[in-house]
């Protein structure tokens, strides 16, 4: 397996860390808190959302996480969206392709502590799994961990919007429809789900140009767990992560103003400073 060589084993983040943001968490104040994770493609979120977890459990808390990546609006919703919006809509992951009614839901039981299902999205069908595949939460939570991408990321001013910054942009979003779009969607739609997170830890790393080979290793990873299955080749997933530059870069510049924490990653993803 050549591969193998492209697809490092995740060691993890320090437990040192996990275990920090963990008390921060606690400490909010919340009855159930809400601790965000966001960063960039391929940073890490998973992992540390996982051994945050982990972590929890290990103190005899209930803990779970949620990505904001598994309530993606379905393909048929995003296919609606493509014929009466913009055609680049059918692609899962910029703001407008979220179905927020669901996040809040999830929010909602949390915070209610009720019985609820945790939405998973299979990224290689490139769909939202039945309802019946869901995870079940029975027990009231103790934590919940929502990581994500652009978690917490304030809309772009308009006119910084007016010329493209990519190759993707340039080619099918000449006008700028696509990315306003977004952008309004980010500014009308998003804030009140940020609002509902108590903590906001940001994953920072040394620039955007590691998120390409960040995202290539997660895509290797991803497809050597389920063999036989196809996703998407170097050139398609380049192609891939020019549609979350744009919001990408934007969360460089804001977030580590706004996060309550922001860990400052090398091109390795090794921690080197936590502030």
């Amino acid at each position: 397996m050549a591969a193998a060589a492209y697809m490092p084993q995740v060691k993890g983040f320090p437990e040192t860390l996990a275990d920090q943001a963990l008390d921060d968490a606690l400490g909010s104040g919340a009855a159930v808190p809400v601790l965000a994770i966001s960063g960039l493609q391929g940073s890490g979120k998973s992992t540390l959302a996982a051994q945050v977890v982990a972590r929890a459990r290990a103190r005899g808390l209930n803990a779970a996480t949620l990505s904001i990546d598994d309530v993606y609006l379905t393909r048929a919703q995003r296919q609606r969206l493509a014929r009466q919006v913009h055609p680049l809509l059918i692609t899962r992951g910029p703001p407008g392709t979220h179905d927020l009614s669901l996040a809040h839901s999830v929010l909602d039981a949390v915070a209610a502590r009720h019985p609820f299902a945790l939405p998973r999205f299979d990224k290689l069908a490139d769909e939202r799994l039945p309802e019946a595949q869901w995870p079940r939460i029975e027990q009231p939570l103790d934590l919940l961990v929502f990581e994500g991408w652009f978690l917490g990321t304030p809309a772009q001013n308009d006119d910084a919007l007016d010329s493209p910054l990519n190759a993707l942009e340039r080619e099918a979003d000449a006008d700028g429809r696509w990315r306003r779009w977004c952008n309004q969607a980010l500014a009308r739609d998003y804030p009140a789900l940020w609002q509902r997170c108590d903590r906001l830890w940001f994953l920072q790393p040394p620039d955007f140009s590691v998120v390409p080979r960040w995202r290539w290793q997660q895509e290797q990873n991803l497809q050597a767990a389920q063999p036989g299955r196809h996703g998407m080749s170097r050139p398609q997933l380049e192609r891939f992560v020019q549609y979350y530059e744009r919001v990408s870069r934007q969360a460089l510049r804001a977030l580590p103003a706004l996060a309550d924490h922001v860990v400052m990653l090398d091109g390795q993803r090794q921690v080197q400073a936590v502030r």
